[in-house]
Order: C-alpha cells, then structure tokens, then sequence
C-alpha cells in the first residue's frame, strides 16, 4: 500500500516518537514472520530483489491512527481529519444510544407494573378460598313434583 511518504520517512518518524508507539500500536516483524510473509506473495517481491535488512514494521489500528498524527503527508493530514470525524460520529450514536435506553427503561418499568396486575390477578384465582362457599348449581326442592 502507497502512503505517500517513504519508507525512510516512516521509520524516521516511528524512532522519534517511540513513546507514541507501544508495542500494542507497532511492532518489528521478526525474520521467521518477514519471510513467511515475503513467501505468501506470489507476485514479485521488490523487497526481496532490494535486499531488505531490517523485518518490517506492522501497525495495528491504533498504530496507524498515532501514524496519522505524527506524518506530515497530505494523506497523512486526511486520514488524521477522518479519525476525528468517526469520533465525533461514535460519540453522537452513543448519545442517541443513551437517550434509546433510558426509553426502553421507561416502557420497561411501565409494561413490567401492567404485568405484575395481570400476575396478581392470577396469583389471587390460583389461591385457596378462605371462605367457603355456599352450594353452586340446580337443585330440586324436595317434595316438588314438577
């Protein structure tokens, strides 16, 4: 991937700024990881035809976010911009995240107190009687012959 600024350049910029670069940002590759990557390509390698000395650096997101602000490239200036845009984006869904789950907290308490009626009611059908009933039914009189 081109980035506008030469190797040179980037490796310059990571050495004067290595404490903006923990290894969780930007690592050396080590020789075994070099040439198992190197043999992975199938096209032709320029690295391999220029004799590469050192592994590679590799960049995780972070290490590519903390590129973007110590680079000075056009490219590096907009990938820069762009980080700034997506954080202002997140933290606007969050917010409206926020705002999403107090409302489902309030249809929550609201649907959960209709409910607990609708379980009390039928929590007092299944309970035994405490007073006895009178006698349920048809019955004859005696002594009717109707």
């Amino acid at each position: 991937m081109k980035t506008g600024v030469p190797t040179k350049a980037l490796n310059q910029a990571l050495k004067r700024n290595l404490r903006r670069f923990p290894e969780d940002f930007a690592f050396q590759l080590s020789q075994e990881e070099f040439e198992n990557g190197r043999s992975q390509i199938v096209t032709s390698n320029p690295a391999a035809k220029m004799g590469v000395r050192r592994s590679p650096y590799a960049f995780t997101e972070q290490g590519v976010a903390m590129l973007s602000s110590v680079l000075h490239s056009q490219r590096a200036i907009d990938v820069n911009v762009e980080i700034m845009r997506a954080f202002v984006r997140l933290r606007r869904m969050l917010a409206g995240n926020a705002e999403l789950t107090r409302k489902l907290d309030a249809l929550e308490q609201k649907y959960d107190s209709q409910f607990k009626v609708v379980f009390d009611a039928i929590r007092q059908l299944m309970a035994p009687e405490t007073e006895p009933r009178g006698e349920m039914g048809f019955h004859t009189l005696r002594g009717d012959t109707a």
